[in-house]
């Protein structure tokens, strides 16, 4: 028997590929179904089922795809009801992969089909369990994401996890490891680990959903309290989950189109498309194509690109460094940014030497703002975090998350000047492209964010003022 937790960052997701005498599972599978394939090939094994935890939201899964490249069938836990061929298994019900078993056990209260695969070993003995959204290393599923397809509320859903925690999975033994969906950095929960695997003992005396000693009513106030919206984009990705979608061949050969810079033009007149450039911060600064947004293909892509675009239906041409533009489609693909016109060849260099228009943001670096700003008088936006801003910021600063931009956007005032940071200059020059696109030029970003504000002189403070706050 062999497991492989398949980890990959920008998504904080974890995927699992299992082996035993000869046949395979795969457990929450990406988009994008070749590195499976060649894993299976490679191991000269025969994919026996796809196990799904349950309907992502925040990606699309490659189960479609991979059901129909392998004939393996797709198998979700109870409640499911697919567009497409698929097992809803029985809250118990086993599956054989060559020596080993996968037993259902039926966790709703993240979604209500949500579902922790138990594997037993060649021996009979709980080895593992892949915990989907259900359990997290130092934390629990969101409760608020199935309110509508479940008609119910966040407090019946999480007292609904509340009881599949304590019946299903806080009855097996300390040392059966814990594999689950997500780590750090996911939307799907509010305290996830950095880690991406524990035991079932660690997580009892560590994970605070998970004390003994935990009434219900404790539960459900604790995992409901301080959970932000949800991404725009994940109703979306939901709803591709259940029904299906077009396969990621097509829209890789979509997306791979390559189009001139004039051509580009033209296609960006005719389709309305949005003009997305993936190229490092510092390098959009300096020249980039007019009404363009950049987000760096090098950060949390493919989260921000689903929080900020929103509709998966919107047309998208791509602006990449040359020879990422495979990457850029495949990142895309995986949470459901399907509608791609193509791609501009040659990048914006190719751009830039047909002697088409371009345009720059206007940054400094964190000295020459240290030398410019007037505490008390300059009007500063720190578009990271709530809780980054919490922990420290620039005195006088306003806190206005990037993941809010749409809202707090609509109360600039286009004649007065603002300093925009973030911690490094990822987000802030997301936020300053937006920002231009809309017509606003009244502002400076500084480069390297707090990080490098912080090495300065510019007085700080980690004293909230709630004014200051965005609510």
């Amino acid at each position: 028997m062999q497991i492989e937790q398949i980890y990959t960052g920008c998504l904080a997701q974890g995927a699992y590929y299992i082996t035993s005498n000869g046949e395979a599972a795969i457990i929450d599978p990406l988009r994008e179904t070749q590195p499976y394939l060649d894993r299976l090939e490679r191991d000269g094994v025969k994919l026996k089922y796809i196990f799904e935890t349950h309907f992502h939201a925040d990606f699309v899964s490659g189960h479609v795809d991979l059901s129909r490249q392998t004939g393996a069938p797709i198998v979700y836990g109870p409640n499911a009801t697919c567009e497409f061929d698929c097992i809803s298994a029985k809250d118990g019900q086993e599956f054989s992969i060559g020596n080993i078993k996968i037993k259902v056990l039926h966790t709703p209260g993240h979604t209500m089909e949500s579902s922790t695969f138990l594997l037993i070993d060649e021996n009979g003995k709980d080895h593992a369990i892949f915990s989907g959204d259900t359990l997290f290393i130092g934390d629990v599923g969101r409760p608020d994401l199935a309110q509508k397809a479940a008609h119910m509320t966040q407090e019946q859903l999480a007292a609904t996890l509340f009881h599949s925690l304590r019946t299903k999975i806080m009855t097996l033994a300390d040392d059966v490891i814990v594999y689950p969906a997500h780590g750090a950095g996911s939307a799907c929960g509010k305290n996830m680990s950095k880690e991406t695997v524990s035991t079932i003992g660690d997580q009892k005396a560590t994970n605070y959903a998970l004390r003994a000693n935990m009434t219900e009513a404790e539960f459900v106030q604790e995992v409901t309290e301080g959970l932000l919206p949800p991404p725009a984009y994940f109703g979306m990705n939901v709803a591709m989950n259940k029904k299906g979608y077009d396969s990621f061949e097509n829209v890789l050969d979509l997306g791979m189109r390559a189009l001139s810079p004039s051509e580009f033009e033209v296609a960006a007149e005719e389709t309305g498309a949005l003009l997305l450039d993936t190229r490092k911060n510092g390098e959009f600064a300096k020249g980039f194509i007019p009404q363009s947004v950049n987000i760096g293909i090098d950060g949390d892509f493919a989260p921000w690109v689903g929080a900020l675009i929103a509709d998966v239906k919107q047309p998208i041409l791509i602006i990449c460094e040359v020879g990422q533009e495979e990457e850029t489609v495949t990142r895309l693909s995986r949470v459901g940014f399907d509608n791609l016109i193509g791609h501009l060849t040659g990048g914006f260099d190719a751009w830039a030497k047909a002697g088409k228009e371009i345009d720059t943001v206007n940054r400094i670096s964190a000295e020459q703002f240290s030398k410019e700003v007037k505490i008390g008088e300059s009007k500063i936006i720190d578009i990271r975090k709530e809780s980054e801003y919490c922990a420290e910021h620039v005195e006088e600063s306003y806190s206005k998350p990037l993941a809010a931009i749409n809202e707090w956007i609509k109360d600039i005032n286009p004649k007065e000047h603002f300093y925009l940071h973030c911690a490094g200059g990822y987000r802030s020059m997301i936020a300053a492209s937006i920002l231009q696109a809309r017509g606003f030029r009244n502002f400076t970003e500084i480069e390297g964010g707090f990080n490098a504000i912080a090495k300065t002189d510019v007085p700080k403070t980690d004293f909230v003022c709630q004014s200051k706050v965005l609510k």
